[in-house]
């Protein structure tokens, strides 16, 4: 059977003031045009693949309760609260070995929560081909380059198969723009979407061979499983602070071989910070992307938003200004350059400092 994994534990700190550690960018609504919550599209868009009661919901054990009130569709057994932060790969490890124990033959695709897509039929036509290809070998989504972007990974592709599948050169870094432009003019590099796709037997086996330490916590919080689950849950607090904090781009993926890439177009974004919110909004003439009742005069290329509470919302207005991003909510108020919209998280760190979040 097909099972998902979404990942939902990220602080997303890039799109403060709207997003805080206690609610994080996922559990907002901040895709363009839509009232829906980012986690809440995720899990919609699979619905087509993947029943309520075959998707795992991985996220930090202190954001359970608050992504559970998102998605109330799912069943209670559908959340895996991590103890502590370990990155991804023992997070993706942790639920595949779980899904291995509920379905020895699982196939398991892994999605982010926080990501936006434009083309939702494309997207799901690319997860039926990668579900396929991960019979074979595991497999991620490559996502054509539309610019010379710097801020993602690529991943470099090397012999095609059938339905747009190829082997998996390499994982590359996120480039300079030099690099990035040669990437885009050679057309064998993709954007790294994040998603993966495996037989949780693969991925495990992968995980033994490449991550032995890991792959140790994981058969310990097995064993503590089989004496019941009050046993599994004291190992995995246990357990869960002892594991590599390692990406699985790191992990596994960057030394693991074969690896398939099903190249795939469908109004991707990471929405990594303000910038792209504003990239992805529809605009006025001048560029743009604004509230209803904002007020702009002689301005151009402004994103502007009052994430307040409807009797709170007031206009906000920009006079003489271009490029930047001003966002206001009940806690606080952002004016940073489009250009400089990926250092907020700078803002954050100075704030924790001085003990204000």
């Amino acid at each position: 059977m097909l099972h998902a994994v979404i990942l939902a534990g990220g602080s997303g700190t890039r799109f403060w003031p709207a997003s805080t550690r206690a609610r994080p960018k996922q559990l907002l609504s901040i895709a363009p045009g839509s009232n829906e919550t980012l986690i809440a599209a995720a899990v919609r868009r699979i619905a087509p693949l993947c029943a309520p009661e075959r998707i795992l919901v991985a996220t930090g054990a202190h954001l359970v309760e608050a992504t559970r009130r998102e998605l109330p569709g799912l069943p209670p057994g559908a959340f895996l609260g991590e103890p502590v932060p370990r990155n991804t790969a023992p997070c993706i490890a942790w639920a595949a070995s779980l899904l291995a124990r509920r379905d020895p033959e699982a196939t398991v695709m892994v999605l982010p929560s926080d990501h936006h897509v434009g083309d939702e039929p494309a997207f799901l036509a690319a997860l039926k081909i990668a579900v396929r290809s991960a019979e074979r070998a595991i497999t991620t989504i490559g996502i054509t380059p539309t610019s010379a972007e710097t801020g993602y990974g690529y991943i470099e592709s090397g012999e095609e198969f059938a339905d747009g599948v190829q082997s998996v050169v390499r994982f590359v870094e996120k480039p300079d723009k030099t690099r990035a432009e040669e990437y885009l003019a050679g057309g064998r590099h993709y954007w790294n979407s994040g998603m993966f796709f495996f037989r949780a037997a693969a991925l495990l086996d992968a995980v033994r061979r490449h991550l032995p330490e890991l792959h140790a916590g994981l058969e310990r919080i097995e064993r503590a499983a089989e004496r019941g689950p009050d046993a599994e849950r004291s190992e995995t607090e246990l357990v869960f602070p002892s594991l590599p904090s390692i990406s699985i781009d790191y992990g596994i993926m960057e030394r693991e071989s074969p690896l398939h890439v099903v190249r795939a177009s469908f109004g991707w974004s990471d929405l990594g910070s303000w910038q792209s919110a504003w990239e992805l909004a529809p605009k006025d003439a001048s560029g743009n992307a604004a509230d209803p009742n904002a007020l702009l005069v002689d301005a151009r290329g402004n994103l502007v938003r009052d994430l307040r509470s409807g009797e709170k919302s007031r206009p906000i207005a920009v006079l003489g200004v271009n490029d930047l991003c001003v966002i206001e909510t009940e806690d606080a108020t952002l004016v940073v350059p489009r250009d400089r919209a990926q250092d907020v998280r700078m803002l954050v760190e100075a704030l924790e400092r001085r003990h204000k979040l």
